[in-house]
């Protein structure tokens, strides 16, 4: 029996050591995983935070257990494409208080699903793409930023699962209204369909274009037919200033007239063809 007791208390003694050597080492790792400038800490979830780190890009040799990400307060300026793709447990996400003006089209691919919060106010950002935040799940906050409103950022609003709260916070700095500018974006998504106005636009400009195609053929249409009668008008004039003309004889006369010439010369009788020529307007010396 006291062998027995002193087997367990081994056996509970040894199984308590392997346990703090098993914490330890993956406390160490993740320890030794820490990207420069960070500070990561393991108190259930990892929490890696990176804020105040004078950082100009977001680390790349985060690791992929994280699961509270801090980078707010530096020097970042742009969410390349899939940055977060190895971190299948990230659940917050706080990119406040940067420089961010670019955010790539696959920036949240791989977080898109589990990501719960994600921060992006107070930086720089003026439009994204429309494909953005397609699928996430998360609680965006993206207020205190320099939003241009457009059918682009209306397209991006309507995707993301927030969209009421979100779009209550955004305010318009420009907009392809100028009466929108300064206004909340979702007052001036309710006033007008930002993403039916080029084509209204379009349609306009193509409806002016056509009409004054449709000027050009009838102002040309009409000079064309004035024209015409000024030329008409002015070559009958020179025909009327033209002298007339004597008409010609008939061919028919004119071979009666050789006919009778002969017939009366072979005849004899030059008073006839005399009379007959003096009608006509010629003249024959008849013989003496």
């Amino acid at each position: 029996m006291h062998l027995v007791d002193l087997w367990l208390t081994r056996s509970l003694s040894m199984c308590l050591l392997l346990q703090s050597f098993v914490l330890m080492i993956l406390c160490f790792h993740s320890a030794s995983m820490c990207p420069k400038g960070c500070f990561c800490s393991l108190s259930g979830d990892l929490n890696v935070s990176c804020s105040n780190a004078s950082l100009k890009e977001i680390p790349r040799d985060l690791p992929s257990d994280t699961v509270l990400l801090y980078l707010d307060s530096n020097q970042i300026t742009s969410i390349p494409n899939e940055i977060f793709k190895d971190l299948h447990q990230l659940r917050v996400l706080n990119l406040s208080k940067n420089g961010i003006e670019f955010i790539d089209e696959h920036a949240f691919k791989g977080v898109a699903e589990t990501l719960q919060t994600l921060d992006l106010s107070d930086n720089r950002i003026k439009s994204v793409h429309k494909n953005a935040f397609n699928n996430l799940k998360a609680r965006a906050r993206i207020a205190n930023n320099p939003w241009h409103c457009d059918c682009t950022l209306q397209q991006v609003l309507r995707s993301m699962a927030s969209n009421h709260e979100t779009a209550n916070n955004v305010i318009c700095k420009t907009s392809v209204l100028d009466e929108h500018a300064g206004r909340p974006f979702l007052n001036a998504a309710n006033d007008a369909d930002l993403c039916n106005l080029p084509k209204k636009t379009t349609d306009y400009a193509m409806l002016v274009t056509m009409f004054g195609w449709f000027t050009m053929v009838i102002s040309y249409v009409v000079y064309y037919v004035r024209q015409n009668q000024e030329d008409a008008r002015r070559h009958l004039e020179y025909l009327k200033s033209l002298p007339s003309r004597q008409k010609k004889p008939d061919e028919a006369d004119d071979i009666s007239t050789v006919r009778a010439f002969w017939q009366c010369w072979g005849g004899g009788n030059l008073e006839e063809l005399h009379l007959r020529t003096s009608k006509r307007g010629m003249k024959i010396k008849l013989p003496s």
